[in-house]
């Protein structure tokens, strides 16, 4: 294996917002840096009290009781799955560190493909055939991993295709664990909000409203309430990721009590606390006063402005993707270009993450990363790099009513078009 390509310590970073931290968030951390102490194992009452006004404002009344926070997603869910046992079904793609914790317990990671229309969730009927596969050859499959607003893939499933593939997991007998990390990145436009690009009252980045104005995204305990546990790391919308927080949810039954605790155990075992300021931050961020949401939407529609854009030239190119709906990055799929690939001696997603990113000078990792056909020549690009270099373009791009019009961020897209038009016969 080349250096680099270790399948965990190079794995891919998360897609970055490319935005400096929002400074009432950093006033909260300073105001807290005199606890020394770490929170109590599953965080302390003000920051689940917190997860669970989150959630209850997103239509899942939540009871403090039944939440837990950890130092980031992977720290919580190598915890549920560590408690929980067996076997796991994952989407194919999936976010690039679900199948290392899986593997890292000694359990097995099964690998279901998606639907068509959206990645996060699997085929409902490749799911239930897959299992029933599994289990006749001794398999232990327990839990299915889905996302509502996918990384890498960047899109939302529909409601009917959630319910559907959440229908197959009870026939299944199989426990949902929701990653909801991207839930509000969504790329719906901002109107008349303070903190918006271009101040209140200016249209959306990228154009007028459109059909993600209308995007639904719901959640699978909203379908399988007992058979539910839903994770949200914070670093998805709400924190930067050098603030490591993330909040789990478990059902309010006793099957739910009872793996929250066994949830507990593994953390402290593991030493898995969140830091004591971070703790405060995570909590302001949660409750989310008009800075933090204004910023959260502002940042969102300036992603999905800059998305969009990035689509476009993709497709131009004759790059095959889906169109992004959240998130900070696009799914592209270039077998299109395999003649051109060829030509530069890429042959799959390894070699064309190394290509692509010695060019673009951004991380660009390949499909393989995402447990991924090896052979495709698929990459997930991020728009952060687009914003800027120095937090001074990454803000004039936050707020400029047009961020498509700054030189900088034209400049990234000029480079992306030539680097694909290489490629063309």
């Amino acid at each position: 294996m080349a250096e680099g390509r270790g399948p965990v310590r190079y794995g891919p970073p998360a897609p970055q917002p490319g935005l400096p931290v929002l400074p009432e968030l950093t006033a909260v951390l300073a105001a807290a840096a005199w606890r020394s102490a770490p929170e109590p194992a599953g965080g302390g009452v003000p920051v689940r009290a917190a997860a669970a006004r989150h959630w209850g404002r997103r239509g899942l009344p939540t009871d403090p009781d039944h939440v837990a926070a950890g130092p980031g997603a992977p720290a919580l869910l190598l915890a549920l799955l560590g408690a929980y046992g067996g076997d796991v079904m994952l989407p194919r793609p999936c976010p690039a560190w679900w199948t290392p914790q899986v593997r890292l317990l000694g359990r097995r990671a099964y690998h279901v493909p998606t639907p068509a229309e959206c990645g996060g969730v699997p085929d409902p009927y490749a799911l239930l055939e897959t299992v029933r596969r599994v289990r006749a050859e001794g398999g232990d499959p327990r839990v299915l991993l889905l996302s509502v607003a996918d990384d890498p893939t960047a899109t939302v499933p529909p409601p009917e295709l959630l319910r559907e593939a959440c229908e197959a997991a009870e026939a299944a007998g199989l426990f949902v664990v929701s990653d909801e990390t991207w839930r509000d990145t969504v790329h719906r436009p901002v109107h008349g909000r303070q903190g918006g690009p271009g101040g209140p009252g200016a249209a959306a980045p990228g154009g007028p409203p459109g059909s993600h104005d209308r995007l639904v995204v719901l959640s699978p305990a909203e379908m399988l309430p007992d058979d539910t546990a839903v994770l949200l790391d914070l670093s998805g919308a709400l924190l930067p990721a050098g603030w490591p927080a993330a909040v789990i949810r478990f059902p309010g039954t006793p099957h739910g009590t009872w793996l929250r605790a066994r949830t507990l155990d593994v953390l402290t075992a593991t030493g898995g606390f969140v830091a004591g300021p971070v703790a405060g931050a995570a909590a302001h961020a949660l409750d989310e006063p008009p800075a933090v949401a204004g910023r959260t939407a502002a940042a969102a529609a300036l992603h999905g402005a800059v998305a969009r854009a990035a689509h476009r030239e993709l497709l131009a190119a004759g790059v095959l993707a889906r169109p992004p709906q959240a998130g900070r990055h696009l799914y592209a799929d270039l077998t299109p270009l395999r003649s051109g690939l060829a030509r530069q001696g890429v042959g799959d997603a390894m070699e064309l993450e190394d290509w692509l990113a010695g060019r673009l000078g951004a991380p660009t990792p390949g499909g393989q990363r995402f447990a991924d056909e090896p052979v495709a020549p698929r990459v997930r690009l991020s728009t952060g790099p687009l914003l800027g270099a120095t937090p001074e373009e990454q803000l004039a791009a936050l707020t400029a009513a047009d961020p498509l019009a700054l030189p900088h961020v034209r400049d990234s897209l000029a480079r992306l078009r030539s680097v694909l038009a290489g490629l063309s016969d």
